[in-house]
This record gives C-alpha cells, sequence and structure tokens, in this order.
C-alpha cells in the first residue's frame, strides 16, 4: 500500500480525505468510485514546481484518464493545460469554462466533426497523427474560416519498458509518424497550408513508466531531430514530449509522492535544457501531459462484499458488487491492484484471494492472489489506485449502473458524478415504428 496523510487507517478503518470509508459506503452505496480532492491538487502543483525552473512550459492534463466537470474545474484552478482526446471532452472543457486556447487536441482519427469542433473552439493546438490528416484539417479549417495551429505527433522509436498495451513508440504503432523523412515531409506539408500554422511537435511513447532512461533517450532524439529541421530551415517552437508517469498499483512498484513527480520532471526539463545546448538549438516551448499520475492513485473503489465462495486447494473467490463494468483493466491487460477490508483495515493479511465481479464473465475479476484481511459478507472492501482509466472506461454490461463518484476533502464529501438509474440505462432505446402496429 502507498499511504499518506490523506490516506491512511484511523480508529481501525480505511479513511480517506479526512472520512471514513466505511460510512462512506452506507451514505452513497457501493460501487462508489471516490477521489481525494487534496492528493490530486497536490499532484498537480508538484509538475509545475518541477518545471518552474526550465521557464517556458505548460503542464496539461490527460484527461482520457478521468474526465468530468469537477475536475476541469480543479484544472483551471491550478493553472494547467488540459489535452483532450474526443469532442466529448471538448464539449465538457468548455461547460466548465477551461481557456480554449490552453487545449491540445490529440486523437489518431479525429473525425471530422471533431476536427471542427477543435477549430471552431479555437483549441491552442490540434495535434496531427498522420499524413492523410493533413489534408482534411486543412479544408475544414477553410470551411470554418479559421486557421488551426498544429504540432505533429512523431513516433520517435524509443521503446518504453512498460506492458505492450500501453507502449505507444514501436515501429508497429497506430499512433505519429516516423520521426525522419517521413516526419520531415509530413511537416514540410503542413508548412504548405493556407489554413495550418506549424507550431512544432508531439510525442508520447507509453505509459505507467518507471524507468526513466526511455525519457532520457526520448528527449535527445526529438531535440536532435529539431536541429535537423532547421538546418532546413523549419522553426520548430514547441516540444510536447506527452506523460507516462508511472503509479503505484502493488508490489514492486515504486512508492510515489507529488516530490518524486516534481523531482522526475525537473530532471526531465534538465536532459532537455542538456540535449538543447549539445545540438544547438533555441529552446522550445515544453509541455508535458500527465493525467494518470494525477488522478491514479487520488482515486479509490468501495465495494460491499457478497459470496464468498472456497475452492478448496485451488483458490477463495471473494465476490463483490462491483467487476468489469466499472473497472475493466483486469479483463483488458491483466493489471494489478491492491486491496484493503477497510472494514478492518487494522487487521493483519492472512489470506490470497481472488476478488472477482458481478459480470456474467469468467474473466471478470479485479484480481487473483490478492493479500486480505479476514473478510466477511458485508464489509466495505476498498481497491487502491482506481482514479485513473476506471470511471473513463467504464460501461453498463450486464445493464449495470456506471458507479457514482464522491469527492472528499477536509472531512467533507458531495458527488461529483451522480448515481444513474435504470430509467438512465433505457433512456435511449427507441422501438421502431413497425414494432407499435
Amino acid at each position: 500500500m502507498n499511504l499518506r496523510d490523506t490516506l491512511c487507517i484511523k480508529d481501525g478503518r480505511l479513511n480517506i480525505g479526512g472520512c471514513d470509508c466505511v460510512e462512506l459506503a452506507k451514505k452513497y452505496g457501493t460501487p462508489l468510485y471516490v477521489l481525494d480532492e487534496e492528493y490530486v491538487r497536490q499532484v498537480m502543483r508538484a509538475y509545475l514546481e518541477g518545471l518552474s525552473d526550465y521557464g517556458k512550459y505548460a503542464v496539461a492534463y490527460a484527461s482520457k484518464a478521468l474526465s468530468c466537470l469537477a475536475l476541469y474545474n480543479i484544472v483551471k484552478e491550478e493553472g494547467l493545460w488540459t489535452d483532450v482526446v474526443s469532442g466529448g471532452e471538448l464539449y465538457a472543457t468548455q461547460k466548465a469554462g477551461i481557456d480554449p486556447k490552453h487545449i491540445v487536441m490529440h486523437g489518431n482519427n479525429k473525425t471530422p466533426k471533431e476536427m471542427k469542433e477543435g477549430v471552431e473552439t479555437g483549441v491552442g493546438h490540434i495535434v496531427v497523427d498522420g499524413i492523410d490528416e493533413i489534408d482534411r484539417l486543412d479544408k475544414i479549417a477553410g470551411e470554418v474560416g479559421k486557421k488551426a495551429t498544429v504540432l505533429i505527433r512523431v513516433n520517435p522509436l524509443v521503446e518504453a519498458h512498460t506492458h505492450a498495451a500501453v507502449q505507444t513508440a514501436r515501429p508497429d504503432s497506430k499512433f505519429g509518424v516516423i520521426i525522419g523523412e517521413e516526419a520531415t515531409n509530413a511537416i514540410k506539408t503542413i508548412l504548405t497550408k493556407e489554413n495550418l500554422i506549424f507550431d512544432g511537435l508531439h510525442c508520447h511513447i507509453g505509459s505507467q513508466i518507471f524507468d526513466y532512461s526511455a525519457f532520457e533517450l526520448a528527449v535527445d532524439t526529438m531535440v536532435e531531430f529539431i536541429a535537423s529541421l532547421n538546418k532546413q530551415g523549419i522553426k520548430v517552437n514547441t516540444l510536447n514530449m506527452g506523460g507516462g508517469f508511472g503509479i503505484y498499483y502493488s508490489g514492486d512498484d515504486p512508492l510515489f509522492t507529488p516530490m518524486r513527480y516534481a523531482h522526475t520532471v525537473r530532471n526531465l526539463a534538465l536532459l532537455l535544457e542538456k540535449s538543447i545546448s549539445k545540438h544547438g538549438i533555441e529552446k522550445p516551448f515544453l509541455i508535458i501531459e500527465p493525467g494518470r499520475s494525477i488522478v491514479g492513485e487520488a482515486g479509490i473503489t468501495l465495494y460491499t462484499v457478497g459470496t464468498i465462495k472456497e475452492i478448496k486447494g485451488i483458490r477463495k473467490y471473494v465476490a463483490i458488487d462491483g467487476g468489469m463494468f466499472e473497472n475493466p483493466r483486469y479483463a483488458l491487460y491483466q493489471s494489478k491492484y491492491t486491496a484493503i477490508n477497510a472494514s478492518r483495515a487494522d487487521k493483519p493479511f492472512v489470506q490470497s484471494v481472488a476478488v472477482c465481479g458481478k459480470c456474467c464473465e469468467s474473466g471478470d475479476m479485479i484480481g487473483i492472489d490478492i493479500p486480505l484481511q479476514d473478510t466477511q459478507v458485508g464489509d466495505t472492501l476498498a481497491v487502491f489506485s482506481t482514479g485513473a482509466y476506471n470511471y473513463s472506461m467504464a460501461s453498463n454490461y450486464n445493464m449495470n449502473a456506471v458507479p457514482p463518484m464522491v469527492i472528499v476533502k477536509d472531512g467533507k464529501s458531495d458527488y461529483i458524478v451522480k448515481p444513474q438509474t435504470y430509467d438512465d440505462l433505457i433512456r435511449n432505446n427507441a422501438l421502431p415504428e413497425w414494432f407499435k402496429g
């Protein structure tokens, strides 16, 4: 476990943001997403502090990790930019009052509708992810009557040591254009377009990265590429190095603190300055895009334990009232989690169990071989590090409702995502006319 001041054991129970988790489960029901506001703000501030000596920078929250109006309001209050990957995320930022100039719009297959929305909104940067996107975006910008400022996503061919499903800079990747001749030709094409303004480069080598030597190699590779562009008379104003900073999930994962993230990006900026000096280029405006590391450990999910089933000599199953419909990550790529019996949080971990969900799928698991205290039906189970890619990837599989989310701070709690109802599940259902005869 990676406990902290705002996630601790108090009076024998798990406590988050000054709130007793068992009492939260009683008040709001389970499953329940819970987000620690103070920790979110601490990590945001740490990233800003870590880059402060670099001078020309922005920290853009990667909202694919968790997108909701309350979080966008925190982003705005803390002075971060925002990274969006869909028209829906862009729409939510505008409902929250985010300055469009501080938005970076991504997507490996942005639809014409999304491109139009980005141009009309006036987002600060649209990231061109493929060569054939250039003509489409130029045409749409012309029709809208606005110029679009663009970055081009470059695949630096730097392999991050992480799970294959979250590596994004292998040669075989759906993201970006390959560094070198392919990317150079794409940039030259952008420069010929009447409605596009080329501003710089973007790269992102993967997610949940602990081996920061990959970042060092990526920085030097990108700066060397900028130097080659400069020699051809192409000016690069902005370098977006993406995100990918890891968090603690389980086992031997490093134990992170906000200051550790500050140290990480401070080193990234120092590496960039060293490479700038080596290659003799002008200092670019630096953007980083942390997402998971801002909200991942800030979030936990609370469940009520239902059936407990022990198969002698094989495994003990502890069933919860959630599952793959609100946390699909184990089913997708066997992600590991740490759990605790929030009702008996001060008791010793005496067993290893499989925590399974309620869906009609054998693969509906939160994890297997998870250490746990003695646990009884009705106890409140907490699973850590679920703030990122849980709510944002949730579904209504088996017609289960996506759980609500509450935010906690200084002993206070309130909804930031309200509960779905059964009516919500069928709200958009329709019957054709010929069914009504």
